[in-house]
């Protein structure tokens, strides 16, 4: 019995390892993906002064991306700091908080749409022997106890045209630019 305990606390030393990695990988992933929102936000902005709004559409849906994956990263940045300071629970999985519950099944979802972060595929397959298949397919799946917001940012509608709409508006108007879009 002693030994299970002594894995399973190895085994949670390794995902906290891999959290810590994969915070300080963020950090890193950060920094190009904010110079491609903001190169994108002033192509739009040139794009929108030189009457090209098709052209405008089409790199305001790269300003979405990006701005989605930018805050995805926010989510999974505070869920890692938070499984990392609550690791001692992963230990238990049927007795952790819903918070880190929560924490788990959105790090095992962005595991798979985060290429960035290649910590995360590791970390998720610790925790789906940890947490069990059921809970590994529905957070892999994006249903149940995941965030939907974070289901959102990273698969959601990125063709969606009113919004790319809104986003040109939004670069028009902070650049005093007037835009007809109808």
């Amino acid at each position: 019995m002693g030994f299970m305990n002594r894995k399973t606390s190895k085994e949670t030393g390794k995902v906290k390892t891999l959290l810590k990695l994969a915070l300080k990988r963020l950090a890193v992933a950060r920094r190009p993906r904010l110079a491609r929102k903001s190169i994108s936000h002033s192509d739009v902005t040139q794009l929108l002064t030189l009457g090209h709004h098709d052209r405008a559409l089409h790199r305001a849906e790269q300003v979405i991306q990006e701005d989605n994956m930018l805050e995805a990263f926010d989510i999974i940045e505070i869920y890692c700091n938070r499984l990392i300071l609550h690791a001692a629970q992963l230990d238990k999985p049927n007795e952790c908080r819903d918070d880190v519950r929560e924490a788990v099944a959105g790090i095992m979802f962005a595991a798979g749409w985060c290429g960035d972060l290649p910590e995360l595929l590791y970390a998720r397959n610790i925790l789906a022997h940890k947490f069990g298949n059921d809970f590994a397919m529905a957070a892999k799946l994006g249903t149940g106890i995941v965030d939907p917001m974070l289901v959102l940012k990273l698969s959601g509608n990125k063709r969606n045209m009113e919004q790319k709409k809104k986003v040109m508006k939004r670069i028009a108007s902070e650049n005093n630019i007037l835009v007809d879009l109808s």
